[in-house]
C-alpha cells in the first residue's frame, strides 16, 4: 500500500501560522484537496481542529483519550497506529500534518507531495528539518505563478513529488485506540 505525505512549505521553512497556513493561495489549496480526495488521512490534532471539512477515514493522532471527533474520524495514539488503520481501509493514504506528524511519519512514506512556495512568510510552525528530502528522488516537478491573496502578489509555487528510496515497513499492530 502506497503511503504518501502532502504539504506546503515557504522559502523560509514555515508551514503554519496560528493553526492554519501562513499564505492564502486558493489554487495551491485546491491542489491539496484534489490530491487527498477519497484517501484515508493521518492528521495531527491541531491540523484536524483547523479544518472545516474532515472526510471519513481520517485518523487523528492525539494522546487525549476523550477527544471529541466528527463522525467517521478515529482517534489513534501514535502515527504508526494511524498509518496502520489508514492502510487497512484499502484507500490511498496521505499524511497531511502538522510538523510533528510529518516528522514521525516520513520513514514510512514512499512519496512526499510538497509545494515549495518561493517566498518567506511569517509563521509559528516549521517544516521538520529531520526529513531528508535532499536524499529523495524528485520524480515529478512543475511550477506555476499563483496569486497570494493576502499580499496581492504573484508567487512561484513549485509542485514537487519526491520518492523515498527505502521506506521503512510499518510495524505490525493488532488494535486501534477507539472504534468509529
Amino acid at each position: 500500500m502506497l503511503i504518501s505525505a502532502i504539504g506546503a512549505v515557504a522559502a523560509n521553512g514555515m508551514l503554519g501560522l496560528d493553526g492554519w497556513l501562513p499564505w492564502d493561495i486558493p489554487e495551491e489549496l485546491a491542489y491539496f484537496e484534489s490530491m487527498v480526495t477519497g484517501a484515508a488521512l493521518v492528521i495531527g490534532r491541531l491540523t484536524y481542529e483547523s479544518m472545516d471539512v474532515v472526510p471519513v477515514d481520517s485518523f487523528v493522532v492525539s494522546r487525549q483519550a476523550d477527544l471529541s471527533l466528527r463522525p467517521g474520524c478515529t482517534r489513534v495514539a501514535t502515527v504508526e497506529e494511524g498509518l496502520q488503520a489508514a492502510v487497512s481501509t484499502g484507500k490511498p493514504v496521505f499524511v497531511i500534518g502538522g510538523a510533528s506528524i510529518y516528522a514521525a511519519a516520513w520513514p514510512y512514506c514512499q512519496r512526499f507531495y510538497l509545494t515549495r512556495i518561493e517566498r518567506a512568510f511569517d509563521g509559528d510552525s516549521l517544516f521538520p528539518a529531520e526529513i531528508p528530502l535532499d536524499r529523495w528522488e524528485i520524480v515529478e516537478a512543475s511550477s506555476r505563478m499563483l496569486l497570494e491573496r493576502k499580499s496581492g502578489e504573484m508567487v512561484e509555487c513549485r509542485f514537487l513529488q519526491y520518492r523515498q528510496p527505502d521506506p521503512r515497513p510499518l510495524p505490525t499492530m493488532h488494535c486501534i485506540s477507539e472504534s468509529r
